[in-house]
């Protein structure tokens, strides 16, 4: 039996460190640098690069959407479950007509469009303040029908209604504005 031992340079490098060599040499401070840098990536500046031809695009596609769903839960709701759908009137309530919540919708998205460019523009961390606004607006078209005089079942089918509104709003203008940014 034979027993070899290997020199440092034939081991792993892995088990030893070498600690005879030296360290790589620090670079010498560059204030041009520095500027260039800063103009590059504009540290001082609130918000974020916004592509406003995306964002636009984007958000007329999620209102085109926006109002398919408002009429797809009209229309189930009419069709399939023989519901009406609650609207403010002076009076209490009356029946919504689906154009008018289809409008509803596509002018929401829209706004909600113009909202996230100037949270962009304005904001840190617009997506996060987007998702806010939009959840706390959709909570108060959800619980808007409760304060009505309608039966009970058109006060929930307007609030799932409103519910699938608000949702498909928040996330197809936040994905459209993740999308947008330079």
């Amino acid at each position: 039996m034979t027993t070899q031992f290997q020199t440092r340079s034939e081991q792993t490098p892995s088990l030893w460190i070498d600690r005879t060599a030296t360290p790589p040499a620090r670079p010498e401070y560059d204030p041009q640098y520095d500027q260039q840098y800063d103009q590059q990536y504009d540290r001082r500046s609130i918000g974020v690069g916004v592509n406003a031809n995306r964002l636009w695009a984007g958000g007329a596609a999620s209102a085109l959407v926006a109002s398919l769903v408002a009429l797809v839960g009209v229309l189930a709701c009419r069709w399939l479950f023989a519901l009406s759908v609650v609207a403010p009137h002076q009076n209490g309530y009356s029946t919504m007509q689906a154009t008018a919540l289809i409008l509803i919708a596509f002018l929401s998205t829209i706004a909600a469009t113009g909202l996230m460019h100037l949270l962009m523009l304005g904001t840190g961390r617009p997506r996060l303040f987007f998702g806010w606004i939009v959840a706390l607006v959709t909570t108060i078209a959800v619980i808007f029908p409760f304060s009505t005089t309608a039966a009970l079942d058109a006060k929930i089918a307007t609030a799932v209604i409103s519910l699938a509104i608000g949702t498909a709003i928040g996330t197809l203008v936040s994905g459209v504005a993740a999308r947008s940014v330079r």
